[in-house]
């Protein structure tokens, strides 16, 4: 019985660093906001459409009923890129993502990525969120107006807008699922320069 102490001490003394090992790796992974695409308003994939004179008579009719309604669904996916530096002592695995979208610094919608997705040291990972909203509800204007905001959010046209995550990851440990401690604001930048 003296014997088995020490080793499941031992045991849960290397599960212990590992998980501070994990904890320290995935604070120091770095999220940026790389991109925002498969943007659709009410419907209508804007890829390629660079200003709202791009869209078709029957696309700009559906937009229009939708703004007339109050109800102009955006679907959209946000892509963040996740840095893991090399000189991290483990990769780090991320199993979830409670998040919050700003837009223009205007809180709008919340969600859950839980997609688990591995942060190998030195390989910068593709963590795509996809996310849905009434654009009308944060925003108001013309159809003209919104298509030309929506648009601005992939870089394809119109004023640049500022685009930011609030989001509280939870990462694998030996112990079990931890999550971070508190949110973290993923890198505002502005989308469209």
């Amino acid at each position: 019985m003296n014997r088995i102490v020490p080793v499941l001490a031992l045991v849960v003394g290397l599960g212990g660093c590992a998980t501070l090992q994990q904890i320290a790796a995935l604070r120091d992974v770095d999220f940026t906001i790389d991109r925002v695409s498969n943007l659709q308003l009410a419907g209508v994939d804007l890829a390629g459409v660079r200003s709202y004179r791009d869209l078709g008579i029957s696309e700009v009719g559906r937009i229009t009923l939708a703004v007339t309604r109050g109800d102009l669904p955006m679907d959209l996916q946000v892509h963040l890129t996740a840095t893991n530096p090399a000189d991290n002592a483990a990769d780090a695995r991320l199993l979830r993502m409670d998040w919050t979208l700003y837009l223009q610094d205007r809180e709008t919608v919340s969600g859950v990525f839980a997609d688990e997705t591995l942060l190998r040291r030195g390989q910068p990972t593709d963590v795509p969120i996809n996310m849905s909203l009434n654009l009308f509800e944060f925003f108001s204007g013309s159809a003209q107006d919104l298509v030309e905001m929506a648009l601005s959010l992939t870089g394809q046209g119109g004023s640049p807008r500022e685009v930011t995550l609030r989001a509280t990851p939870s990462v694998d440990t030996a112990l079990g699922p931890i999550r971070y401690p508190q949110p973290i604001t993923i890198v505002s930048r502005d989308i469209g320069q």
